[in-house]
C-alpha cells in the first residue's frame, strides 16, 4: 500500500516536522529580535508578527507555542503526564523563546511610556514612519508562500486585504477597564499577535483600553497585569493550535492570506486620517511624511539584509524557514 501523501509544501522545503536548527542562532540577535517585537508592538497599526516574520523567526515561536500549550494539556489530562510535558517541553527552541521573551519584556517596560508619547504628540509622522515599514514587509510572507500569483493566489490575497480593511476601518471606543473587559481585550490583542498584519496595540485602541493598558505597564499596576496576562494566556491556548495547523497543513495559503491581512492593515497607518478614522489626502509638509515613510522602509530593508546574511553565515537558510510549522498532533 502507498503511504498517503502529506500535505502540499512549496518546493525545496523540508519534510513536514522537520524542525529548523534554533540553536544556531546567536543569544544577543535573539534579545534584539525580542526587543523589535517588543517596541512595535506598543505602536498601533504594527504587528508584532509582522516583525517576527521579518526576522525569521515567526514559525519558531508558533512552534514552541504550541508545544507549551501541548506540554498543559498533557499535565493536566494525560497520559503519561510527566512523560508528555518533558517531551513538550523538550521541543521547544527556549534558545530563540527565552531571549526574545526577555527582550519584549525589556522593550515594553523601557520604551512604553516614550512610544506612546510619541504616538501622541506626533501621530502624522509614526504613522508615516510605520507604513514605510509595514510595506517593505509584505513581500516575507509573500516569499515564504512560494509559487506564483495565480486567480486563487490573488484572491485569497484581495479577500484577506478586504477583511483587514474593514476590521481596522472601525472608530476607535472609550470604556472604563472592567476586570472581564481586560481579559477578553487581553485574548484579542495576543490573536493580533500572533497574525502578521493585525496590531494587537491598535485592536486594543479601537476597544479603548490601548492608554489604559500603556499606563498600566508604565506604572507596573500589577492588577491589571495579572487579568491582561490572564487573557493572553487563555487567548494564547485558543488560537495558536489552529494558527500552527493551519500553518502546518495550508502553508501556502496561510501565507497568502497573511500577506492580504499585512496590505489591508496598511489603512491603520495612513498618515493622513481624522481621530474617527476618516482617511485624508496628502497635506503640508507631505514629504516629511514621505521621508518617514522611506525611512521605515530603509529600516526594514536592512533587517531583511543583515539577518538573511546571518542564515547564510550559520545555515539557517530558506529551506528551513520555508518548512513551516512542525505538524501540531492533535491527539497529544
Amino acid at each position: 500500500m502507498s503511504p498517503t501523501p502529506g500535505p502540499s509544501r512549496p518546493p525545496g522545503t523540508a519534510a513536514a516536522g522537520t524542525a529548523p536548527a534554533p540553536g544556531r542562532r546567536s543569544l544577543p540577535g535573539n534579545l534584539v529580535r525580542g526587543a523589535l517585537i517588543g517596541v512595535v508592538e506598543t505602536v498601533p497599526g504594527v504587528s508584532g508578527g509582522t516583525v517576527a516574520l521579518v526576522v525569521g523567526i515567526y514559525d519558531e515561536l508558533i512552534n514552541s507555542a504550541g508545544h507549551v500549550v501541548s506540554a498543559g494539556r498533557r499535565l493536566l489530562t494525560g497520559p503519561d503526564r510527566a512523560a508528555g510535558l518533558r517531551e513538550h517541553l523538550a521541543r521547544v527552541h527556549w534558545r530563540i523563546v527565552v531571549p526574545v521573551v526577555l527582550g519584549m519584556a525589556a522593550a515594553l517596560l523601557t520604551v512604553a511610556g516614550p512610544v506612546s508619547h510619541l504616538v501622541e504628540t506626533q501621530p502624522v509622522l509614526m504613522r508615516a514612519l510605520f507604513f514605510g515599514m509595514v510595506l517593505a514587509s509584505i513581500g516575507v510572507p509573500l516569499r515564504l508562500a512560494g509559487g506564483g500569483l495565480g486567480p486563487r493566489a490573488l484572491l485569497v490575497v484581495a479577500a484577506a486585504a478586504v477583511l483587514a480593511f474593514v476590521l481596522v476601518s472601525i472608530p476607535p471606543t472609550t470604556v472604563a477597564p472592567a476586570p472581564l473587559l481586560v481579559v477578553l481585550a487581553a485574548m484579542v490583542a495576543v490573536s493580533a499577535l500572533l497574525l502578521p498584519g493585525l496590531s494587537g496595540s491598535f485592536l486594543l485602541l479601537t476597544i479603548g483600553l490601548y492608554q489604559p493598558t500603556l499606563r498600566a505597564v508604565d506604572e507596573l499596576d500589577l492588577g491589571y497585569l495579572a487579568l491582561f496576562f490572564l487573557g493572553a494566556g487563555l487567548g494564547m491556548v485558543v488560537v495558536v493550535k489552529g494558527l500552527q495547523w493551519l500553518l502546518h497543513r495550508h502553508h501556502r495559503i496561510t501565507m497568502l492570506a497573511l500577506t492580504g491581512l499585512m496590505l489591508g492593515a496598511l489603512r491603520t497607518l495612513w498618515p493622513w486620517q481624522l481621530e474617527d478614522r476618516t482617511l485624508l489626502a496628502p497635506a503640508g509638509d507631505w514629504w516629511v511624511q514621505l521621508l518617514a515613510a522611506a525611512a521605515g522602509a530603509a529600516v526594514v530593508v536592512l533587517l531583511l539584509a543583515v539577518d538573511a546574511r546571518t542564515r547564510a553565515r550559520t545555515g539557517h537558510g530558506s529551506p528551513e524557514e520555508l518548512a513551516g510549522v512542525e505538524d501540531p498532533d492533535p491527539s497529544r
